[in-house]
């Protein structure tokens, strides 16, 4: 059977399962765990600003919210259209997967509702409660820890790895380039023109949803590099240097 995760709400509550409904926030999953929260709270706002403002992006890294976020909008209508339109978006290589939340987000309330703010915290709080010890996911890892215990009580804890994100600049060579800070109005003949320079290109992608960014691909990592140590901080429109890193394997 496949193993399904329960949809959650901000605090990690699981929620009922009821049918879809639009709401001003959407629920992504599948987002890469190895990404700080920091940076990838960060690069959700700014994938969404550009359909309307953007109250609020929750994300933990906690067991039940890895992976997952909340994205709140000031209106149902632009998370619908961001929600159309960027479902699918590989975001730090991971394509997400991005549904309705089923509850209204706190700062959704404070903005629109603010009235029942503290009826709505105040019920969301008791569901944490009543939920706290029978949570699927919690029980599921307290079980593998107390296996783990069990087999094996007299070795020690092995050493936590630090979660640090690498900076792109130190990425390792890919085939494929990412391109940031390109002006909104570049075009693909632009691009192919500007890294046909170069030998060995392949493709030129765009991204339809952000127009800053690109992908160029090259038939081999020799070839990325070259154009990559060649096209940095180039100036595109005469004013602004394009950042070309590795893209992430």
């Amino acid at each position: 059977m496949q193993d399904v995760t329960p949809t959650l709400a901000e605090d990690g509550t699981p929620q009922p399962e009821v049918e879809e409904i639009v709401s001003e926030t959407l629920y992504i999953q599948n987002l890469n765990e190895k990404v700080k929260i920091d940076v990838l709270k960060a690069s959700l706002r700014g994938l969404f600003k550009s359909y309307g403002e953007v109250l609020d992006v929750v994300a933990h890294s906690n067991l039940r919210m890895r992976g997952q976020a909340f994205v709140s909008f000031a209106s149902p209508e632009i998370a619908q259209k961001a929600m159309k339109e960027v479902r699918g978006f590989p975001l730090y290589s991971k394509p997400m997967q991005i549904t309705f939340a089923r509850t209204r987000s706190d700062a959704v309330v404070k903005r629109l509702d603010v009235a029942n703010l503290e009826q709505h915290t105040s019920k969301r709080a008791e569901q944490k409660r009543r939920t706290r010890y029978s949570n699927p996911l919690k029980q599921k890892f307290k079980a593998k820890r107390m296996a783990a215990e069990i087999d094996g009580a007299a070795a020690a804890p092995a050493a936590r790895r630090p979660n640090v994100q690498m900076p792109d600049e130190y990425l390792p060579p890919n085939k494929i380039l990412f391109l940031q800070n390109l002006p909104e109005s570049v075009t693909k003949d632009q691009l192919m023109a500007l890294f046909s320079q170069y030998p060995n290109l392949h493709e030129v992608r765009l991204i339809p949803t952000k127009k800053d960014i690109a992908f160029v691909e090259y038939m081999d990592e020799g070839s990325a590099g070259v154009a990559k140590d060649a096209l940095h901080n180039y100036k595109l429109d005469g004013e602004n240097k394009i950042k070309i890193t590795f893209a992430r394997k």
